[in-house]
């Protein structure tokens, strides 16, 4: 946010130079990122009197202006549609340099000599109005530089504010903290105003219909006002800020929102039909269209401001078309309120819409401070713009603020902060940021804070302040306590951090999803609804923890997808959270999950391009598995989760206990996450995993004699697994089979129906001697009998 050093002194007295104020803020917490002077360059340019104004003889737009210096009377030929006699305007003679570099010099111009130029307020640099040259006040001599009848001469600081210090958006904001930090007082802008006898409550009328989205609303109404342009010091603070003068009344409800951090909006009172104000929120595919003459399709969602039969404004974000200031505005309406954070926030990321208007209410202003910024507003239309005032303001004000006491105890800020500070001068500090102290024994407090800090709510937001005030640069050193290590976390991190070496050197990037998320995933994906909702939600988009890592790992493909990126492998290992009941804290669990999707191989010289499938996915399982582990894990059918394919899925067992899963998005998912690809996806229980992790890895020397291997084809019902055979092999050949691996799968008429045949290579080696070939028949004999008994399956013939 930029700030103007001339109109933050008119708050608070500053005696320091603008680098050191710059320097100090960023030590108190306010980072200024930014400080740049401007107006500067312009102590050569002198006001000139026009005397006389003269058509060019040889062109239709061009006149000839003779300028009164205060030494002698140039001739300057002009063009600007402004002009007239006995006119003070900013005067460069030859020899001038201008604020953009160039220099002024004689010109003949159509057969005339130009001795000057006369210049408008952007040639100056100090707006960018180039509508006509810049009127100086009257009463200016000839020859008197501009710089001192214009306070153009200023600092701007570049603040930049973190999302919970909303109050500080404003001229006022910043005010208060340099007063708190210098030891200064503030002082409040001229908010007075003459009331003419109509009551404004005979005039229009309030009706809030959302109470808990807006919890203030304020009006009040100014009739036979003047629109015209806004005088030259408020438009040039608009522009140093950043903000396009448009007139006098639109240009007030900016900068008292730049000036005192409320935002306002006004309304033409003659287009309000029935001239009354209702708050109610749109009802689904309502149409409205914005000042910017955009139509917009709403949702239930976005919060309206409406006449006696439409709406006219999207509420804390932009005004409609249909009640906007014009230069035939006479009556003005003019709203200051108080909208829900979370309502404006949603709202404007809905509509796609972001103003210096939502910026603040989305961070929260101060509802005690409505009404004064509604009344600096009315006291500047009525001084501008000619204004009269109707008698008294709406204050419509359904849950009037209450302020929540927070105690807290002097020997703890200190124990916290490392400090050892006096606690006269913690509520000193206290004090200095408008916190109301009450003593409740020696070493406790009772700390109520100011309205507009809505960011201070617990013990440990006052030792922040304190710390802030106190200099961080003084909290001294120490050296942290370091508790013992804790051997099962120490485990757990050492798992994850295996883990994520494994993936990445599988071609897996990592992604970091939010913990909170949209409950709305239970339609979406499946999710069970037993969510643990958050009480106090940055939005309704995330409103609960997340029971599964999926709806992160589907929105991260999704948005890729959309970025034109199809060849995906994503993973993250994050916690999930449990819901454990009523009076439970959730349990959390820690959690990997994978995703592949598109082209698995590429396409190369040798080689064609293949589509990722369940059994790549499966690899990925078993590489990582056999990466962190000795143990045999299975994978088998099981409890289906509801967000996979029933065809495609299995659940990975060890020792009998559900590791994880492994298997295709169902179509349903994919269909309503807009997502076309097959997306084949891994999750794994961390904290079960973990009992199978071994750390550090104990390795055996190879055999160093040679093995034999022998081919088994077993022709076997369908609904035989594959595993199933191979760990009978396993069981029976001991310790001399080495390894098992499947090599063949038919089906087809020449087997039978409902059957398979499967093909199974065994290798088999002693750590001992050299196997013989009796040997080495005699166990896989005893194999092949083992199988038959116990699936019922003969041996394929040739």
């Amino acid at each position: 946010m930029k700030i103007s050093l001339n109109w933050l002194k008119e708050f608070v007295d500053i005696d320091i130079s603008p680098e050191e104020l710059a320097e100090l803020l960023t030590l108190k917490g306010l980072e200024t990122s930014e400080l740049y002077d401007v107006g500067r360059g312009l102590e050569h340019i002198i006001a000139g009197k026009i005397i006389r104004i003269s058509p060019h003889p040889e062109s239709d737009r061009l006149y000839i202006c003779d300028t009164d210096t205060g030494k002698d009377i140039v001739s300057i030929v002009c063009s600007a549609p402004n002009l007239k006699t006995g006119m003070i305007a900013p005067l460069a003679l030859p020899g001038t340099r201008l604020p953009n570099g160039a220099e002024v010099r004689e010109a003949e111009i159509r057969g005339r000599v130009s001795r000057g130029v006369l210049l408008a307020e952007d040639e100056l640099g100090l707006t960018d109005d180039h509508s006509g040259i810049m009127e100086l006040p009257a009463n200016t001599m000839p020859g008197t530089p501009i710089t001192s009848v214009l306070p153009v001469e200023d600092w701007i600081l570049d603040i930049e504010l973190t999302p919970n210090r909303g109050d500080c958006a404003s001229v006022l904001g910043i005010a208060r903290e340099v007063a708190a930090i210098t030891n200064k007082s503030i002082k409040m802008p001229d908010m007075s105003y003459k009331e003419i006898d109509t009551e404004v409550d005979d005039i229009s009328s309030v009706t809030i219909k959302e109470p808990d989205k807006c919890r203030r609303y304020a009006a009040g109404i100014i009739r036979g006002i003047n629109i015209k342009p806004s005088p030259f010091w408020m438009r040039y603070r608009l522009y140093l800020s950043e903000i396009r003068p448009i007139n006098n009344i639109v240009d007030i409800t900016n900068y008292v929102m730049l000036e005192m951090g409320q935002p306002l909006h006004a309304f033409d009172l003659n287009r309000l039909r029935g001239q009354r104000i209702e708050v109610r929120c749109a009802r689904e595919k309502e149409i409205f269209t914005t000042l910017d003459g955009i139509t917009h399709e709403l949702k239930s969602e976005v919060l309206l401001i409406c006449d006696a039969e439409r709406p006219v404004a999207l509420a804390g974000i932009m005004g409609g078309l249909n009640s906007e200031i014009s230069e035939g505005t006479e009556d003005v309406l003019l709203e200051a309120a108080f909208f829900d954070p979370i309502t404006i926030r949603k709202g404007a990321k809905l509509l796609g819409i972001s103003t210096e208007a939502s910026y603040r209410f989305e961070r929260g202003v101060d509802i005690e401070g409505v009404t004064k910024g509604l009344k600096r507003a009315i006291h500047l239309m009525a001084r501008l713009a000619d204004g009269k005032v109707a008698k008294g303001i709406i204050d419509n004000y359904p849950g009037p603020y209450k302020p929540l006491p927070i105690t807290m105890r002097m020997d703890k800020a200190n124990s916290f902060l490392g400090t050892d500070i006096d606690s006269s001068k913690m509520i000193t500090y206290l004090n200095a940021l408008q916190m109301e102290v009450k003593d409740i024994d020696q070493n406790r407090i009772e700390v109520i804070p100011p309205s507009f800090r809505t960011d201070i709510t617990r013990e440990v937001d006052l030792f922040e302040e304190i710390a802030r005030l106190n200099g961080y640069e003084n909290i001294p050193v120490t050296l942290p306590y370091i508790r013992p290590s804790d051997k099962k976390e120490e485990h757990g991190l050492r798992i994850e951090e295996s883990i994520k070496d494994i993936m990445a050197g599988m071609g897996f990037t990592e992604i970091i999803s939010y913990s909170f998320i949209s409950p709305e995933y239970r339609e979406l994906i499946g999710i069970p609804e037993d969510f643990v909702k958050i009480l106090n939600p940055l939005t309704k988009d995330q409103s609960v923890m997340r029971s599964s890592l999926i709806p992160g790992l589907m929105e991260a493909i999704k948005m890729n997808i959309n970025y034109g990126e199809h060849n995906l492998r994503l993973f993250e290992i994050g916690k999930v959270f449990l819901n454990k009941g009523k009076g439970e804290q959730p349990e959390e669990r820690p959690f990997l999950v994978a995703a592949i999707s598109g082209l698995y191989e590429q396409k190369t010289w040798y080689s064609r391009e293949r589509e990722a499938d369940f059994y790549d996915i499966k690899g990925v399982a078993e590489t990582l598995l056999k990466s962190l582990s000795s143990k045999e894990f299975l994978f088998k059918r099981g409890e289906l989760a509801p967000w996979y394919d029933r065809n495609e899925y299995a659940v990975i067992y060890s020792s009998g206990n559900v590791i994880g899963y492994i298997g295709k998005i169902s179509p349903d998912v994919n269909r309503n996450m807009d997502i076309e690809e097959n997306i084949y996806v891994m999750e794994m229980d961390i904290e079960r995993l973990s009992r199978y992790f071994i750390e550090p890895r104990k390795f055996r020397p190879f055999s160093r004699f040679p093995a034999l291997y022998r081919d088994i084809s077993i022709v076997v019902q369908k609904n035989v697994e594959s595993r199933k055979i191979e760990e009978i092999i396993r069981e029976t050949g001991g310790d001399i089979v080495e390894s098992v691996y499947l090599f063949d799968l038919y089906e087809g008429k020449k087997i039978g129906a409902f059957k398979k045949a499967l093909g199974f290579r065994i290798w088999f080696r002693s750590m001992k001697a050299t196997l013989e070939k009796g040997e080495v028949d005699s166990v896989y004999n005893k194999i092949i009998k083992r199988i038959i008994d116990k699936t019922g399956g003969r041996l394929r013939e040739a």
